[in-house]
Parts: C-alpha cells; sequence; structure tokens
C-alpha cells in the first residue's frame, strides 16, 4: 500500500500504493515517463516514488556467492538452503533469492503498541525468540526498512546473500505489507522511526545496522538520529527520501512549480469518494507495470512478482487510509538537519537514472556532496540504476556493501 522513495507528498504515496501498496518519499524532483498517454498515467507522472524487485547476477560475482554460501556450515545453510543453481529459492540467471510466499511463510509477528508487526529474520545465530541474545554471527545483524509503499518481500533478492555471513532482519512498516493498517492511524516519519527503534531494543537487542530505502532510509535516518542505547551500529541508505512526501522539497523549481498542484490533489484525497477511485486506478495492474518501467533503469526486473509486492498490500483493509494519510500529511524531518549528528559509519548508495530523488535535486546533491564533509561517509554512484538499487541492480549494491560491511570497525 505503498512505495519506496521519499519523493512528492501525492505522487510519492500514490507511487507507494504501486510498490506494495504505495510509496511516498519526499524528493520528487523529475516526473516519471509512464508509457501511457491515458489521463491515470498523466496523474501517475506527478505522484510517484518507489522501488524494484530483480536483477542479473555478474557470473563471477554469483560464483564468489556461491563458493561462500557452500563453505557456509550450520545455521546459514539450515536457514537458507544450499540449492545453488535451480530449485524454487534459485532464479536462474538472476542469482539468490527468495520467493514471495517462501518469504510470507517465514515471516513472524511482533506486538508493538497494540498492531501487529510482521518480520522476517534470517541467517547466521537466527532466532525468532524474542528474549534471545545471541552472539553467534560472524557480524553485526542487519535491519532491512522498505520504502514506500513496499515491504519486507522488496528485498528478496537480498535476503540470501546477506544471510551468508550476517543475521538479517526485515520488517514490514506500520501501515505496509501484512503488518497492521489502522484506520484512521496518523501515520508520521517519526512512528516508523520509534518503531524501529523498539524492534532493535525488543527483538534484535544488539547493536545493529539499518539498511533502508528511500522513506526507509530516511526512518533510519532518524531512528540513529535518536537512538540514546547505542543501539545502531551503521546506517545504509539506498536513494535516501527527503521526506514522507514532496511538502519537505521546498528549494526545488521542481516542487514548487507544481506545489498548487500538489496541495489541490491533497485536497482532492480528502474526499473518500474520490480518494478510493484514485488509488483503485494506480493499483491497477497495468499502471503500476507502466510506472515500475518508468522507476526502474534495469526493465527486467519489473516482473509479475513486484507488482503483486505492490498491489497485494494495496486491498488490505486500511491500505486506503494510510494511503491518504502519508501523502496529505507532514513531511516529517528532513535528513539534510540529520546527518550532521551522525557520526555512525555511513554507506550512501544512490542510483543515477532516480526520476523520484535525482542526483541532481536537492537531496541527491547534499548527499553527493556529504562524503567531503563527513569522513563517516561513503559515496557510491550506481550507473543504469534506479530508485531501488537493490532490487534494480542488486549485484551492484552488493558489491560495495559487503566490502564495507566487512570493514566495519570491531565493538
Amino acid at each position: 500500500m505503498v512505495m519506496g522513495v521519499g519523493a512528492t507528498t501525492s505522487a510519492s504515496i500514490l507511487s507507494a500504493s504501486l510498490h506494495a501498496t504505495f510509496t511516498a518519499p519526499a524528493i520528487f524532483s523529475r516526473p516519471p515517463q509512464v508509457s501511457s498517454s491515458s489521463s491515470c498515467s498523466s496523474l501517475l507522472r506527478l505522484i510517484w516514488p518507489f522501488q524494484n524487485l530483480r536483477q542479473t547476477y555478474g557470473g563471477n560475482l554469483l560464483s564468489y556467492h556461491r563458493r561462500r554460501l557452500l563453505a557456509f556450515p550450520g545455521p546459514v545453510l539450515s536457514s537458507i538452503g544450499s540449492q545453488i543453481g535451480g530449485g524454487s529459492s534459485i532464479s536462474k540467471g538472476l542469482g539468490l533469492s527468495l520467493g514471495v510466499e517462501e518469504i510470507k511463510e517465514r515471516c513472524d509477528k511482533w506486538q508493538w503498541r497494540g498492531y501487529t508487526i510482521n518480520y522476517l529474520v534470517v541467517g547466521q545465530g537466527q532466532t525468532n525468540n524474542p528474549s534471545s541474545n545471541s552472539n553467534s554471527s560472524a557480524g553485526p545483524p542487519l535491519l532491512l526498512v522498505h520504502g514506500f509503499g513496499a515491504s519486507i518481500a522488496h528485498w528478496r533478492r537480498n535476503i540470501l546473500i546477506l544471510s551468508q555471513s550476517y543475521t538479517v532482519y526485515a520488517i514490514d512498516l506500520l501501515g505496509f505489507g501484512a503488518s497492521d493498517k489502522p484506520a484512521g492511524f496518523a501515520y508520521t516519519m517519526e512512528v516508523w522511526a520509534q518503531l524501529i527503534l523498539d524492534f532493535l531494543d525488543e527483538i534484535v537487542q544488539r547493536p545493529t545496522v539499518l539498511i533502508g530505502n528511500s522513506v526507509g532510509s530516511l526512518a533510519c535516518v532518524i531512528a540513529a538520529s535518536e537512538s540514546t542505547k547505542s543501539l545502531v551500529r551503521g546506517l545504509v541508505l539506498l536513494n535516501c527520501a527527503g521526506g514522507m512526501n514532496n511538502k519537505a522539497i521546498v528549494d526545488d523549481w521542481r516542487i514548487r512549480l507544481f506545489f498548487p498542484l500538489l496541495l489541490f490533489f491533497d485536497f482532492l484525497l480528502k474526499q473518500r469518494g474520490i480518494a478510493s477511485f484514485i488509488f483503485k486506478r494506480v493499483t491497477e495492474r497495468d499502471n503500476l507495470r507502466n510506472t515500475l518501467l518508468s522507476v526502474y533503469g534495469n526493465k527486467e526486473s519489473v516482473d509479475e512478482d513486484l507488482i503483486e509486492i505492490i498491489k497485494g498490500p494495496a486491498e488490505d483493509e486500511g491500505a486506503l487510509d494510510a494511503f491518504v494519510s502519508i501523502v496529505t500529511g507532514p513531511p516529517g524531518p528532513n535528513p539534510v538537519q540529520l546527518m550532521p549528528r551522525i557520526a555512525l559509519p555511513v554507506l550512501v548508495l544512490w542510483g543515477d537514472e532516480d526520476p523520484f530523488t535525482p542526483l541532481d535535486g536537492p537531496v541527491g546533491k547534499y548527499f553527493s556532496a556529504l562524503p567531503a564533509q563527513k569522513p563517516n561517509v561513503s559515496l557510491h554512484i550506481l550507473k543504469g540504476v534506479g530508485h531501488c538499487p537493490h532490487d534494480d541492480r542488486p549485484e551492484l549494491v552488493h558489491e560495495k556493501l559487503l566490502p564495507w560491511l566487512d570493514l566495519l570497525p570491531s565493538l
């Protein structure tokens, strides 16, 4: 019911509905090109930020990870299996991946403030016991946080690779995926950040590297800036959003140009009948496919599983309420204000073909210049990649992420 970027409010959230329902980040700077001339497609061009789900692994990198997997004993093989080269857990030509149904079957539930939160844990020292404080993992645990409109399954092509060396957690934020979508709830970036911190405190119980995409990245930044218990070990930001919606981006001429239209769109969404009509059109399969194709650099990543990952949760009760709340609500804290307070190791990965959080937009420009100002920040621009690098071209993400994780200083 939400997508996964951090772009325009209306644009972000509608796009959220595309991504796993919808994705509403605040980094929209360039309207995506949708291959349709319909009025719905025109609307989508104005309101879409989100994520993708597939990648083609290079032979050398895949062989390397296969060797690592086969060399790993015990918990790793028992949790992800040893099916290399075929079977349901392996997509030929795409590398290691988990099937969407397999992800659903492996997930567990956690009660947070009276709401049910869906999460997954895979890898070394894995545990579904909230009281466990296992230190058997070779490295710090990782928590994957999806973008607006997405869900745990958006990480299907990353979980197995990462779980070869790390305990990997993934979570459906409140309002997304299989987590609760309470009617009338006022969604904010601060709520999601607190959810992340409480999850680390109650479930993971160890200093954790947060890995987020789009609006999920921003939630991780807020959580890291507010953590007082040394819960966060490091940050990995994939095309970080500038806010929960476009109201956060006021210094971009593209946003200023469309700002009156965005405010009008907010007004329309507060009319239940109109909101329901728009949401239904936006989440139609063909519209979702066209939007996704405009967001991903690797068009092969836009498959039927990806469309279902976004469309399925959008049909849940409460999905429309979440969509409207996210698109019309406050944008929340801006990463430009928060990053100076963070001294943790930070890895920034940015797809250079992102139409929602482009490198030449205010947030993209800020993160591009950040390594020169803060020695704890590393940046890599990923060529030919869109808004959701981990799904678009996962092999490029893993090539930068795994060495960075290996070099994290010991506690």
